[in-house]
């Protein structure tokens, strides 16, 4: 099962906010709502969820079912 909020920390005030993730997209830059620092992932990383969030994208999390669960 694909879980589709997160809830992202800032890593220059942390400040957290639950955001909606897309099943189809990433998320490559996310302002803080707080300190309004653009946040972008960190290296490595494919997004902002995957680096700052408490659950990683919907692309990650598929990746780590088993390929028999997967559905692109």
């Amino acid at each position: 099962m694909v879980i589709l909020e997160s809830t992202l920390t800032c890593p220059s005030c942390g400040h957290v906010a639950t955001e909606k993730m897309t099943l189809d997209s990433l998320l490559w830059f996310y302002k803080c709502k707080s300190c309004h620092s653009m946040i972008k992932p960190k290296c490595g990383s494919c997004c902002v969820f995957c680096s700052f969030g408490t659950v990683k994208c919907p692309s990650m999390q598929r990746l780590s079912l088993p390929k028999s669960l997967r559905t692109f």
